[in-house]
């Protein structure tokens, strides 16, 4: 009996992911913050790669700088990752399949590196033709899956923010926001749902890693209570 009430007691439902606690509206406000602007830097970056390279156009009095080009392009990218980053962990708790798959930093930071390295690769590497650069880029991103998730809720995740995506990009095209060069696939290039399913499963396992640390912080200060 002595050893049952000598035993820490932890947050109710805090499993492998944050659920119920006391400052889990701060949590979340944080968390969305920081996945929000992680967004907006890999959007700067990776926007700048595909301006220099010409792969995507946007048009000439909208273009007055490399901040300012596109100034819609990170905020849309933050907000997506903000809202990408708090759905895998949330996804996975409603679901019952805690993803416990390489939960390190350095595993995140390398899925990050592997990420931009896609998006690298699109821009910079020559293939012969757009079906053979596709191929490639589809066998990339579902190694990135394999190598840092393998779960099924990150895979169809990243399955539908693809499709979704891809959708948007059409739609904004169509309607004359920017313009890909070399158009393969209706109006955008054919790879371009490979690096929206990359883009899913990096900033998921951001949120995820994210949200197992704000649980492990709890935890911690319970046993020190």
């Amino acid at each position: 009996m002595a050893e049952n009430d000598a035993t820490p007691t932890l947050p109710k439902k805090c499993g492998p992911y944050i659920s119920s606690v006391t400052s889990h509206g701060m949590n979340l406000v944080i968390r969305g913050v920081v996945l929000f602007f992680i967004g907006v830097f890999l959007a700067l970056v990776l926007n700048l790669l595909q301006i220099q390279r010409n792969v995507t156009l946007f048009p000439p009095d909208v273009i007055t700088s490399v901040f300012s080009s596109a100034w819609w392009v990170p905020p849309c990218c933050g907000t997506a990752s903000a809202v990408i980053g708090l759905l895998y962990p949330c996804m996975d708790r409603h679901l019952g399949e805690p993803h416990k798959f390489k939960r390190e930093w350095s595993s995140v930071m390398r899925c990050v590196a592997v990420f931009v390295g896609i998006n690298h690769a699109s821009a910079k590497v020559d293939f012969a033709n757009n079906i053979q650069l596709s191929l490639t880029l589809a066998a990339l991103s579902i190694g990135l899956w394999w190598t840092f998730d393998r779960s099924r809720s990150g895979f169809g995740l990243g399955i539908g923010i693809a499709f979704l995506a891809t959708l948007v990009s059409q739609l904004l095209v169509y309607n004359g926001v920017y313009q890909y060069t070399s158009p393969d696939f209706l109006y955008v290039r054919s790879w371009l749902p490979c690096i929206f399913f990359a883009g899913g499963i990096t900033m998921g396992n951001i949120g995820r890693q994210l949200a197992m640390y704000e649980c492990k912080v709890i935890a911690e200060k319970s046993h020190e209570d």
